[in-house]
């Protein structure tokens, strides 16, 4: 048994320390993002497209919450499931969350996530965090597909997934005031891949 291989195996008793040893041995090229969703090493390059996105997301939960929220891109959370040491493209933490023991900050206190597509790993956005989300009771999960022009909002979630899920096509505003976020999301100017 690999070294790699020994520490899968502990996940099963701490998947957070497996994780921690996990990505402590990736080398990670500059300009990508890894995440492990259910145990798999996922890296895909970051892309302009995909960063002028965020930017807009980032934009209106400045505008709406103030530079002080505990607002994050690409910051790993550990959510539930085996091994999903996921890192959102957005997250935005509940007031006051702090972070644990180890350093991480904890899926209880997440409150909204976006995920931008990638053509590479949009199964994972649409099928395994889709349900690490619901499970972990994140209110407000936000697909954006610059591929098809499309967003999803993924509400209410409940038993492993979410009861509302809204198609909003590029153009039209994605409204999030009866959430917990209180904000309407422009995306007109939502770039195409």
């Amino acid at each position: 048994m690999t070294v790699l291989e020994d520490r899968i195996a502990m996940a099963e008793s701490d998947d957070t320390s497996a994780l921690d040893a996990l990505f402590e041995q990736l080398s990670v090229p500059e300009g990508f993002k890894v995440e492990i969703v259910e145990g798999a090493v996922f890296m895909v390059p970051q892309r302009s497209t995909h960063w002028l996105i965020l930017r807009r997301i980032l934009h209106a939960l400045d505008a709406r919450f103030g530079l002080d929220a505990l607002v994050f891109s690409d910051v790993r959370i550990d959510f539930p499931g085996h091994q999903n040491g996921l890192c959102p493209d957005v997250a935005k933490l509940r007031d006051g969350a702090e972070q644990d023991a180890t350093g991480h900050w904890l899926h209880q206190d997440v409150e909204f996530i976006a995920e931008v597509i990638s053509k590479g790993t949009a199964a994972n956005d649409y099928g395994p965090k889709r349900t690490a989300y619901a499970t972990a009771e994140v209110a407000v999960y936000l697909i954006v597909d610059p591929y098809v022009g499309k967003c999803v909002v993924h509400t209410r979630p409940e038993n492993g997934d979410y009861v509302t899920q809204t198609p909003i096509a590029f153009g039209e505003e994605v409204d999030l005031t009866t959430t917990s976020l209180g904000l309407t999301l422009k995306t007109d100017e939502f770039p195409r891949d």
